[in-house]
Order: C-alpha cells, then sequence, then structure tokens
C-alpha cells in the first residue's frame, strides 16, 4: 500500500501559495493532468485487490486511501486519494491545498445498473471540481452495486464518511450532498444516521440539486405513464409479435434488449433521430402528444422510457420479489386529440402492495431529518419534475421538519448541472445555516451569489419568488396500495 502524503492531522501539508492560476474546466471534461484515464482507473482498480488485507486498515476493516491522479479540472494544487472499501464501492476523495475545514460527501445521480467501475467516481470528481475550487474536500462513492436500491447507496456514502475521519482528517463540518437520484440517497442517509446519532451527527447539514425527491413511489409514475401511452402511440414495445408482459415490471427477468435496442424502436416510431422537420407527419404527431400529455420535452423521451424499462426490470426483478411497484389505475391522461381514445386504450395496471411497501420503505423519504436541508432546482428541469421539490416539502412538513428546509429555484441550469457560482453559494449558507443558526432565506441566498461569480465566472439565476405547484398538477394523481 502506498503512503500517503503526510501526516494529515486535520489539515494538509506543505500547502502551496500562489493560487492565481488555477486552471477552471468546463463540467463533464475528461481531459487529464497526470496522463491517460488509463492510469487513474488501474491505480483505484489495483486497491481492490489490496484494501481488506491492509496492514493500514483501521478496527473497522477499512484500507486507508492512496494517492492517486486528480482529473484536470481538479485544481494542480489539489491533491486527490482513492481506494475501495470492504463492500467493494470505489471512492475518491480530493484534498485542496487551501482546505477550509469542511467535507463535501456527494452522493452521486443515476443509478447505474452494472457493476460499479472506479471511472464512475473519476467522472463524479470532474463534474463537482468546483467544490475543491471553492476550498471544500470532496469525496465520493461509486456504491457497492449498480441498480435502484438506496439504502445500500446510504450506507455505502457513511461508510465513505467513516474512512475520511479515520485516514484523512477530522473535518470542522460534514455536508452531505446528494445530486439527482442521489439526493434520495442523500435524503435516506441523514434518516437513517443523523437522527439515530446521539452526542454526535455526522452530518451538519445536507444539500441537495436537481433532486428526484418524491421517493420511488412517486417520482417515477412520469415513466409508468409514459410506457403505457407511448404502447397506445407506437406498439413496437413490445411488438404485436413478440411475448407480451406487464409494462409496469419495464421488461420481463432475462430479457435481452438493449439500450441501442430500444432505441432503434423509438426512431422507428417518434424519429427522434431526426430533427423535428424530417419526421413524418405521424411521427410528429405522436412526438406532440406524448410531450403534451406527459409534459417531457421530445428530447427527453428517450431517456425517461429506458428508465421505465430497464431500471423497472432492476426493480421489479431484484428488488421487489418479481412483482411491480408501479402502477397507473384510476390515472387520467389529458391533453392528446382525443382523450377519451387515449384514456380507453392504455394499458392498466395496479401496484403490488407488497412490492410498492418495499420499494417504499427502501426509496421514499420520511422528511425525518433533524439538521439543515438546503435544495435547489432548475425551473425547467425534464428529469426531475420541479414539482417533485413541492412534494418533499410536504414531506418534511408532515414530518415536522419542515423550519429545517429552504428550496431554491433557478431559472438557467441543467438537470446534470446548474453553473459554478451556484453551488458554491449555497454550500457558504448552509455552513452560515449551520454555524450561526441563520436560517437562509431564497432572496439571501441569490443576493449573495453574483460575488461568486467574480471568482467563479457567471451563472447566477435564482428566482427567490418562485415555488412550485403541487405534484399531482405534472403528474396524474393514482389509485396506491
Amino acid at each position: 500500500m502506498m503512503d500517503i502524503f503526510a501526516i494529515w492531522n486535520g489539515r494538509p501539508q506543505n500547502r502551496r501559495a500562489d493560487q492565481k492560476n488555477r486552471r477552471h474546466g468546463l463540467p463533464f471534461s475528461m481531459s487529464w493532468r497526470f496522463g491517460a484515464t488509463a492510469s487513474v482507473t488501474f491505480a483505484l482498480a489495483a486497491l481492490a485487490g489490496c484494501a481488506s488485507n491492509s496492514p493500514n486498515a483501521t478496527t473497522t476493516g477499512e484500507a486507508a486511501p492512496v494517492k492517486v491522479p486528480c482529473p484536470a479540472q481538479v485544481p494542480a494544487t489539489a491533491t486527490c486519494l482513492g481506494g475501495t472499501d470492504s463492500q467493494g464501492a470505489h471512492y475518491l476523495i480530493a484534498m485542496p491545498a487551501d482546505w477550509n475545514g469542511h467535507l463535501v460527501l456527494h452522493a452521486h445521480g443515476g443509478p447505474t445498473l452494472s457493476a460499479p467501475k472506479p471511472e464512475r467516481a473519476v467522472e463524479d470528481l470532474t463534474r463537482w471540481a468546483i467544490t475543491v475550487k471553492a476550498g471544500y474536500a470532496w469525496a465520493g462513492s461509486t456504491f457497492r452495486q449498480g441498480g435502484v436500491e438506496v439504502r445500500t447507496a446510504a450506507e455505502d456514502t457513511e461508510r465513505l464518511r467513516r474512512i475520511f475521519l479515520e485516514h484523512v482528517g477530522k473535518p470542522k463540518r460534514t455536508v452531505l450532498h446528494g445530486q439527482s437520484w442521489g439526493a434520495g440517497v442523500a435524503a435516506k442517509a441523514a434518516e437513517m444516521y443523523t437522527a439515530a446519532t446521539v452526542g454526535h451527527r455526522p452530518y451538519d447539514g445536507v444539500l441537495l440539486t436537481s433532486g428526484v425527491l418524491a421517493g420511488g413511489t412517486h417520482s417515477y409514475d412520469v415513466r409508468t405513464d409514459l410506457r403505457v401511452v407511448y404502447q397506445y402511440l407506437c406498439d413496437n414495445h413490445p411488438r404485436p409479435n413478440e411475448p407480451q408482459y406487464p409494462l409496469n415490471i419495464g421488461l420481463p427477468p432475462g430479457a435481452t434488449m438493449t439500450p441501442a435496442d430500444l432505441r432503434s424502436r423509438v426512431d422507428e416510431c417518434l424519429g427522434l433521430n431526426l430533427p423535428a422537420p424530417q419526421r413524418s407527419p405521424q411521427q410528429q404527431a405522436k412526438v406532440r402528444t406524448i410531450e403534451n400529455v406527459l409534459r417531457i420535452p421530445a428530447s427527453s423521451i428517450q431517456s425517461h422510457l429506458g428508465w421505465g424499462t430497464f431500471h423497472f426490470q432492476d426493480v421489479a426483478s431484484k428488488r421487489t420479489g418479481g412483482a411491480s411497484p408501479f402502477g397507473n389505475t384510476g390515472a387520467r391522461y389529458t391533453g392528446s386529440a382525443d382523450d377519451a381514445a387515449l384514456n380507453a386504450g392504455v394499458r392498466r395496471y395496479r401496484a403490488d402492495a407488497e412490492a410498492y411497501r418495499r420499494f417504499a420503505t427502501d426509496t421514499d423519504p420520511t422528511g425525518r431529518i433533524p439538521v439543515p436541508v438546503l435544495t435547489t432546482k432548475w425551473i425547467a428541469d425534464p428529469t426531475a419534475f420541479v414539482e417533485l421539490d413541492s412534494y418533499f416539502k410536504a414531506v418534511m412538513d408532515r414530518a415536522g421538519s419542515g423550519d429545517r428546509l429552504v428550496q431554491t429555484f433557478t431559472t438557467q441550469g441543467t438537470h446534470s448541472y446548474i453553473s459554478d457560482p451556484t453551488y458554491p453559494t449555497l454550500l457558504a449558507a448552509l455552513l452560515h445555516w449551520v454555524e450561526q443558526g441563520t436560517k437562509p432565506t431564497p432572496a439571501g441566498v441569490a443576493a449573495a451569489c453574483p460575488a461568486y461569480e467574480a471568482k467563479f465566472g457567471k451563472g447566477c439565476s435564482f428566482a427567490p419568488d418562485y415555488r412550485p405547484a403541487a405534484l399531482d398538477t405534472r403528474v396524474p394523481a393514482r389509485e396506491r396500495p
């Protein structure tokens, strides 16, 4: 096992004084400062073979991380550490030379369905390099397994916090950051560990960005609706001459369809591979029906249909005993050229009660979070609808935690990333709340953001007066077990 670059004792050694010429990379770029991607992947993968037997392992059985190359987007003065935990989850840690003493523990989105790979942690650190540029330590896990399982991902995130504490340093404050599906992981981790801890809370605050915040039982309703509306319009998933199955299981166990196969069928019916003017009138009419009825743009149809196919298969076949927790009984669809025909023609499914209970236990938030929670969402997010935040607020209110929640919204961004100055603004507001007890307001967050543009570039677009509508104004209500 390689030696860690220095004894941390809570802060990095040998800091460089000159920070003026840091590189400011764009999110998602995968260029490297230390050579080819393969070198980092090899370094992280090699840790899997030695972690459990390392002489540096703590009493909990977790080996110390080792020094690895940082992605190019991370400041040149930062140090990166990597490893594989005792459950098989890969992770990366980034320590800025000018560490402010705070740790941001990241729960990534997705989820991916394949086995975890070290590259996932590299991708996450690349995307969230802004955190390190702002002076925070960053740590992110790939999670131990692929698939739609929230509690195990929360366990892996907490395990990484303990690895950091034992082998890297003791942060002054720890912020739990969840992005997209990972926001549900972070919320669940805060419920599982923060509320149950006596005398010390492992997480001082929670930051949820672009969050899928209504749990699996409500956040995925639009994908059930898309499966049935798409099949009504296209009748090719499955085709009439193929074995039939309930659409709410995604695919039967053992089905060999690939994402490329599904894309081919969607292009066949909707022409999503073509610019709108080049689609046939029939294709464009079907695209418009989906856009109007489900209120998702054409550019998001393929993604949602993929999740409603492969993620639903993962849930039904691996998480809920073969039955589906998804249903559309009682949902009424509107916005088509003939709503009566649409509602009469779509297939109807009732969620299995036990599958629903099991999935809710794993994925649904309870709102019992005893520390400050700050959220942000791009208002036009086509993946995690802004109305999901309205649902989450209602959950927090019912649990008696509403006074510990502040929600913010932006007018610009993407689902995967809003803008560089957005995240340092939110982290500073959250930590000020934690340390000073001063609850931020959306207006205050919006007013503070421009000061970060001078260092991190333009990108402030907070809308302090915006309030999302109820979820059932966007996604039809339905019967539930």
